[in-house]
């Protein structure tokens, strides 16, 4: 089975360009100026020049305070770009697996959401994104959509590298407490990717894969909680820990809300495709420990 991803250099991307050729899966990651939803031409090309069995749909404009402003682009690429990969997808009959996010919800249900929860993003990003998954889902495509959140990697730009890189400038800072969701590793979801690919492999095509899955680091906690443990992992390495004051979501106003509390329950990812993320704790250890070996903690 080759793989077609898109996202370039992103984080969900790079670590499924790395985790293919381990896994003895042959991969071909692109990303801009090869593959750009704001040029459809260049869309179709990619996808015939790599005659994939299987396609990832990592690209997206995750820029979330940003998207207000500029909503336009996000829907370029959160929905008219997905909507034109789907119809060549449908076409080539090729299954197509699209990332989608938690933003999709608004954070009031008070439990961990269910894929067949009510939807109501409270910013364009969300919106965009719901758009996309519709478009993605409305076109006939072999199409599974995986919602996940909070993800961070040893390389991008990502909530733990910049709460790593703010203490070396300081050693007090202040993170907003009051906002919960499932912390997820790229090389995590890259994994639970390929094993759905491998289950695609294995068994073709069942109509039961189709439809929205909910992918995530297992376990939930806070920004505050979140950077708490970077900072307690990154001591194994010699770096100073800050203090760290947790602040209500208030305290430190954006262009956009943000979901109070966005995670996502799990449970069919494991009962159709047979795999799980492991605790969102493991896979900040293992980043931690690989920005260690970069040099790159403070």
């Amino acid at each position: 089975m080759t793989i077609l991803v898109t996202g370039g250099s992103g984080q969900l991307a790079r670590a499924l360009g790395a985790a293919a050729p381990v896994a003895g899966v042959p991969v071909r990651v692109i990303g801009r100026p090869e593959f750009d939803f704001d040029r459809p031409d260049s869309i179709a090309r990619a996808v015939a020049a790599a005659a994939p069995d299987l396609v990832v749909n990592a690209a997206a404009y995750t820029a979330v305070d940003a998207a207000e402003t500029d909503a336009a682009a996000a829907f370029r690429a959160n929905r008219d770009g997905p909507a034109a990969l789907a119809a060549l997808c449908r076409a080539a009959g090729v299954p197509l697996i699209h990332v989608s996010t938690d933003y999709v919800f608004d954070g009031t249900k008070g439990a961990p959401y269910l894929e067949t929860d009510p939807v109501a993003p409270l910013g364009v990003y969300g919106a965009s994104k719901l758009a996309g998954e519709r478009a993605v889902l409305d076109s006939g495509a072999r199409a599974i959509v995986l919602r996940t959140s909070w993800v961070y990697a040893p390389t991008g730009r990502n909530f733990v590298r910049t709460m790593l890189a703010a203490a070396r400038k300081t050693r007090s800072l202040r993170v907003v407490g009051d906002q919960t969701g499932c912390p997820t590793a790229a090389p995590d979801l890259a994994a639970a990717i390929l094993a759905i690919a491998a289950r695609l492999r294995q068994e073709g095509w069942q109509d039961r894969f189709a439809g929205v899955t909910h992918a995530a680091g297992t376990g939930a906690t806070t920004w505050h909680g979140l950077a708490v443990a970077a900072f307690a992992e990154a001591a194994r390495h010699g770096a100073p820990v800050p203090e760290v004051t947790a602040i209500r979501t208030a305290d430190w106003p954006t262009p956009v809300r943000r979901p109070a509390d966005s995670r996502l329950d799990c449970a069919r990812l494991r009962g159709v495709f047979g795999t799980e993320l492991p605790p969102w704790q493991d896979g900040l250890r293992r980043t931690i420990d690989a920005l260690a070996v970069a040099g790159e903690l403070p």
